[in-house]
């Protein structure tokens, strides 16, 4: 079943001058494989409930698989990942993830990450904000709930699963 109906159009991402918001895709990689490595720490931190991603011994391989997934997922209009690029696309900077709901209340749950060696350049105070309005503009979600923000991961995994989902 499509998360994102078919009559309205994948959103292509935004454009900032410190960054860049675009679908992520198997080309990305290197740059992610990079990123989430050195950031593991804390993405475990950030998001509790991934199971413990990254795992310590996640490959090159691994994360090509992962980000295979991603893409066929939009393509399929099931859940979407969108790499955060330094406006030359040379540097991933992070991810955001617009994936329908597990979880009654919202028609949408948003997350995003900044790679750790971007802690305190204020990168992740000026992506929230576009985030936010891009989503608002670009998606037709009208209720878009963000877990670990807005509401904690505890509490999110505290509310009741869509029937037949998780």
């Amino acid at each position: 079943m499509s998360f994102l109906p078919r009559a309205h159009e994948i959103p292509a991402g935004v454009e900032h001058e410190r960054f860049r918001i675009r679908p992520i895709t198997v080309h990305d990689a290197v740059r992610d494989f990079d990123a989430v490595m050195s950031s593991a720490a804390r993405l475990r931190e950030r998001f509790p409930l991934w199971g413990g991603w990254p795992l310590d011994d996640m490959t090159l391989e691994d994360n090509l698989i992962d980000l295979a997934w991603h893409q066929k997922e939009a393509l399929l209009r099931r859940s979407f990942n969108y790499a955060v690029m330094s406006p030359d696309g040379s540097r991933l900077l992070g991810c955001v993830y617009v994936d329908p709901p597990e979880r009654q209340g919202a028609d949408a749950d948003v997350s995003f990450w900044v790679r750790a060696d971007e802690e305190g350049t204020g990168l992740e105070e000026e992506l929230e904000p576009v985030v936010r309005a891009w989503l608002r503009e670009a998606w037709p979600y009208a209720s878009v709930r963000w877990p670990g923000r807005e509401i904690s991961w505890r509490e999110w995994d505290l509310l009741p699963p869509y029937p037949g989902g998780s």
